[in-house]
């Protein structure tokens, strides 16, 4: 017996009484009315009602979620296998508009074969309209959240069912554009096993998670406290600032950096980071392990971050272009939510390969840098070790930078410059130092606003170092929230605007 057939499903009534707070849930469903229709279909429907007790395959309304107000819309699969008709159509989108009216962010649980056959092209016409209404609930800064259950296919998958900020997936759901049954029927053979499942599409990057119901309310709570995090918090007092670095040999900070003890984001986010929740890849079927991304907290302040992943074995993961579509991911995430953005650089550089190439690397760094130029929302860049190359670039510009006392930016590894320069790598210590790559030389030039000290290094005191750069991220991400936007982003244009003009 398959795994999907041995787990119990939870039906929507089910769903509901498992996610919202015990005699909390209000119901927006107005009565449903339908355009004429057929004999045969009206004995379909009134069927559906006797089996499910429900009169649409929708049931929207509110509710508290561990205390919190949210917005709900799920699907009845019971009904009609949750086919979205007309009627089934405006009770969404008028839920998704009534939620966007009250600032409530909005949890949407599909389980559904698509469009309703019986209704023909106006039901599949009305894919457009729910659309609209969820973008425009983006737009206004609210949170759209979604976990697709068994099964969600067709029309629903290919519209309301993947726009979520955060999307999440029932374990073992058939998850997919074409149904099996259809695939079968229309080309005379079984579509292969195991591709659209929760997890594949989790390990393709294209769900951030594979969660049982009985996790999902605590899951959204904790989402909704990083997306929704409320007024501005007081900024901490910068107890980690520093504005004059120690002066270090370049070299001995670049052979510093490339310990491979050295603590990455991930120990930052460990030590430091007070709730982290990671997210998975692009969502358009890209995976790469040169970045994390996820929701983050420090203090009382709620950032989403992008990390350079700093690999504990010997090869660390160059950063390819999916990547920096999994950054750009973030960086839409952020400023759609108005949340602070946070990227931590720590990289020995781009991926070197066909696959990068003719997977548009170039062009990934570029839309970085013009996305980050000119983000609504607060930026704090880290470099936190080693910064080689377009990969450190990429995720470089912010409002503040902070720079761990050992972290460097270069355009390449110093033995590559000497390469250029000399034909050899025997001079990179010489080049490094010529270069200015240094978190002192840096700061000399007004790229970095903020140090923390290495006691002697990083590799050394990792926890307590993490706690020192998370302290600095803090009082920065803190402080940024405080700006407001429009001198914000004259004030990031005109950092790089004057750079060099001191010279």
């Amino acid at each position: 017996m398959s795994v999907q057939a041995q787990r119990r499903r939870l039906d929507a009534r089910g769903l509901l009484e498992l996610v919202v707070d015990p005699g909390s849930f209000s119901s927006w469903d107005a009565p449903v009315s339908y355009t004429p229709h057929s004999e045969a279909y009206e004995k379909d429907l009134e069927a559906a009602r006797r089996k499910t007790g429900e009169d649409e395959s929708v049931l929207t309304g509110e509710g508290l979620v561990q205390g919190r107000r949210v917005a709900l819309v799920v699907c009845e699969f019971g009904f009609l296998g949750g086919s979205i008709g007309v009627a089934a159509a405006d009770r969404l989108t008028e839920a998704v508009e009534r939620a966007t009216r009250e600032g409530l962010p909005l949890l949407a649980g599909p389980a559904s074969g698509g469009t309703r056959m019986q209704e023909g092209t106006l039901a599949f016409l009305s894919m457009v309209k729910i659309t609209a209404a969820v973008r425009r609930h983006k737009e206004a800064g609210l949170p759209y959240l979604v976990y697709l259950r068994h099964p969600t296919t067709g029309g629903v998958m290919a519209s309301w069912g993947s726009l979520g900020h955060i999307t999440v997936a029932e374990p073992g759901a058939l998850l997919g554009f074409l149904g099996p049954r259809v695939y079968a029927a229309l080309y005379g053979e079984p579509f292969p096993e195991g591709v659209q499942t929760a997890e594949n599409l989790r390990d393709h990057g294209l769900v951030d998670a594979v969660l049982p119901p009985e996790e999902l309310a605590g899951t959204v709570h904790r989402a909704l406290s990083m997306l929704m995090p409320g007024p501005a918090p007081s900024v901490p007092a910068p107890t980690s600032l520093r504005t004059s670095p120690e002066r270090v040999p370049a070299w001995e900070s670049i052979s510093i950096s490339r310990n491979r003890h050295r603590p990455g984001v991930r120990q930052l986010l460990h030590f430091g980071a007070a709730d982290v929740l990671p997210l998975n890849s692009t969502g358009q079927g890209e995976k790469d392990p040169g970045l994390i991304l996820a929701l983050a907290r420090f203090g009382r302040t709620s950032c989403v971050v992008l990390g350079q992943d700093r690999q504990r074995g010997p090869e660390q993961a160059a950063l390819g272009p999916a990547s920096l579509r999994e950054a750009r991911r973030g960086m839409r995430l952020a400023e759609e939510l108005d949340l602070p953005l946070l990227t931590v650089i720590d990289t020995a550089g781009a991926a070197l390969s066909k696959e990068a190439e003719e997977g548009g690397l170039a062009a990934e760094i570029a839309r970085c840098l013009n996305d980050l130029v000119g983000l609504d929302c607060p930026t704090v860049s880290v470099l936190l070790g080693q910064g080689a190359g377009g990969g450190a670039l990429a995720l470089l510009p912010a409002d503040r930078t902070v720079a761990a006392q050992h972290a460097w930016l270069s355009s390449l590894p110093p033995e590559g410059a000497s390469a250029i320069v000399y034909r050899d790598t025997l001079h990179g210590a010489q080049m490094a130092e010529q270069q200015g790559v240094t978190a002192f030389a840096l700061a000399s030039h007004g790229i970095v606003d903020h140090t923390v000290a290495e006691l002697p290094d990083a590799a050394a005191e990792a926890p307590a170092f993490c706690r020192r750069m998370a302290r600095a991220v803090e009082y920065e991400l803190a402080s940024q929230r405080t700006v407001p936007a429009a001198e914000r982003l004259a004030r990031r244009t005109g950092r790089f605007q004057r750079l060099g003009s001191a010279l």
